[in-house]
């Protein structure tokens, strides 16, 4: 299938009692979308990178009684996983889509990413679009817009992600359930890439950072 953008009827899949039911929706309404989307940003990322990238679609496969909150699909240049290495996302919540580079608490290398990131704040207060958010934790979403950190706020922001062990470090953009530009296709996939093709200059220095 075609990547056709996301509706309020792929919203309503987290509403949905029980996870047996949840996860019949997210199967069968949200993850085909993810496939087409993320076969278009494999390629675009790749060739952004410099790698070649590989997609990941969430499975939720350890749940067992709780329906997921939210769900994601994950490029990255790891065949076999995406948790431990920088990372770029697309996902939703009941009430937004959510386009992330993604730097999560497995990283085994994120106290260096967090230094090599506090050593060149003026670029990242510089370089990344004021209406950027940025996150603590993936599972929640709750959300900074960088326009309200001045250099101090990152600097707090880089300490924390550096320092609490499950704190993590996702930036990039949120869209409202009613964003228009959600149902068009060929804008929001446009978007996406050019949001993470903002991001990449952070992603290359996380990803080179030893």
């Amino acid at each position: 299938m075609s990547f056709n953008g996301f509706t309020q009827h792929d919203f309503d899949t987290f509403s949905i009692e029980g996870l047996d039911g949840r996860m019949e929706a997210i199967r069968e309404r949200i993850q085909p979308k993810f496939k087409a989307l993320g076969d278009s940003l494999v390629h675009e990322l790749s060739l952004l990178s410099g790698t070649e990238m590989f997609l990941h679609i969430a499975k939720h496969a350890r749940r067992k009684v709780n329906a997921p909150v939210d769900t994601w699909m994950a490029v990255c240049p790891n065949k076999r996983g995406y948790k431990q290495v920088p990372h770029f996302q697309v996902g939703l919540f009941d009430d937004r889509v959510f386009i992330w580079l993604a730097l999560i608490y497995e990283l085994p290398n994120k106290s260096n990413i967090a230094t090599a990131y506090m050593n060149d704040i003026d670029r990242l207060q510089t370089e990344l679009p004021s209406d950027f958010v940025l996150s603590f934790d993936h599972m929640k979403k709750e959300a900074t817009v960088l326009s309200d950190l001045d250099r101090k706020g990152w600097q707090e922001a880089l300490v924390r992600f550096r320092d609490v062990k499950k704190a993590e470090l996702l930036i990039g953009r949120n869209l409202a359930a009613a964003d228009p530009v959600l149902q068009n296709p060929d804008k929001l996939e446009q978007l996406i890439k050019e949001t993470f093709e903002k991001l990449m200059p952070l992603y290359m220095q996380a990803v080179d950072t030893k």
